[in-house]
């Protein structure tokens, strides 16, 4: 009887340990979800800031198209020119920039979503883990009920005679 109760307890134990280890792989999971969302967020930003640095840099096209134009026209031409070189060298290395970020980035949430998956993993096998330990709780809960049945008649049929 004794032993029994030990051995329900240590499966309380157990059942409790599980829960509380799929309650922190839940946790872990809600993290990394929020960390997905934030990043999911940064390439938003990202890619709005590279549109419109591709806007900036069509207008910047344009200008120096047209101040490719007015070369012919004399120095001050030139100057411009050479000031909207500059200023499309620099849009196109913050474009490159960019680029890189927004890599890096993708990156990052491709890695998140790996561990997003493999947290996700975890805690199926946790909630399986903790679904056999709640059917062997059962089992042996009907276990000792049976016994304890045997033993109530074995009590009464010693008490008969």
């Amino acid at each position: 009887m004794e032993r029994i109760k030990e051995r329900l307890q240590s499966l309380r134990q157990e059942a409790d340990a599980a829960v509380a280890r799929a309650e922190e792989a839940e946790a872990k999971n809600k993290k990394y979800e929020q960390e997905l969302l934030e990043k999911e967020q940064e390439i938003v930003s990202l890619q709005h800031k590279l549109s419109v640095m591709d806007g900036d840099l069509e207008k910047a096209e344009t200008r120096l198209a047209d101040a490719k134009a007015a070369q012919a026209e004399g120095d001050q031409s030139k100057t411009i020119s050479e000031g909207l070189q500059r200023k499309i060298q620099l849009l196109e290395e913050e474009l490159d920039a960019a680029d890189k970020n927004l890599k890096d980035a993708m990156e990052k949430l491709r890695q998140v979503d790996v561990k997003a998956e493999h947290f996700e993993r975890q805690v199926q096998r946790l909630e399986q883990e903790r679904d056999q330990w709640e059917k062997k709780y059962e089992e042996a809960q009907a276990k000792y009920r049976e016994s304890k049945a045997e033993l109530d008649e074995l009590v009464a049929n010693m008490e008969g005679l």
